[in-house]
């Protein structure tokens, strides 16, 4: 029988700029990129927009909030002003075990 605990991560939504679905074009490759690699270090969780684009949300694993939004803030949808707030909250995501 399965039996389930939590881990302590940080959830960050992401609120996208108005025109995110065509400016984010020029820059979706490298963010995806870099995510790819963050996901296969297991720093993150799980990334993605929800389907209007008008926000994204990344689960990961940091020391704390502040290097979870520093994740956030060195990606280039960031610097290039896709990502317009960063808006991070604790989160205990349910494992399950056997």
């Amino acid at each position: 029988m399965a039996t389930a605990t939590t881990e302590p991560v940080w959830l960050i939504e992401a609120t996208c700029a108005p025109d995110a679905a065509e400016s984010r074009v020029p820059f979706r490759a490298e963010h995806l990129r870099r995510f790819v690699t963050l996901k296969e270090e297991g720093v993150v969780i799980e990334v993605g927009a929800v389907a209007d684009v008008s926000a994204s949300v990344v689960m990961l694993r940091a020391p704390s909030a502040d290097a979870a939004l520093e994740i956030c803030r060195q990606d280039v949808y960031t610097k290039n002003g896709i990502w317009v707030e960063l808006r991070v909250r604790p989160f205990n995501r349910v494992v399950v075990a056997g």
